[in-house]
């Protein structure tokens, strides 16, 4: 399990990303176990606010930039590119 940098803002916070680099079932799994919502999934990764990822490194999710996360993302297989994005919406 991988979460990046928080540094999109919204709703008065900031906001990560949390991926995993085997698979979704396994994001899922590990989302829910953090109790993480199910809404704040988004195609290939959860967006999880900025105070909740002392929690999910002590879960064991590891810190990593955000260019590698999208890096390993990718490289899983499971990345969702942008123009696929606009296309499920």
């Amino acid at each position: 399990m991988l979460v990046d940098e928080p540094m999109w803002p919204a709703h008065g916070r900031l906001w990560a990303h949390l991926v995993s680099d085997a698979s979704l079932d396994e994001l899922h799994a590990f989302a829910d176990r953090a109790g993480v919502p199910r809404r704040g999934f988004d195609l290939d990764h959860y967006d999880v606010p900025e105070e909740r990822i002392p929690e999910l490194v002590a879960l064991g999710a590891e810190r990593v930039t955000a260019g590698e996360l999208t890096r390993r993302l990718i490289a899983s297989g499971l990345r969702v590119r942008a123009r696929d994005r606009a296309r499920t919406g």
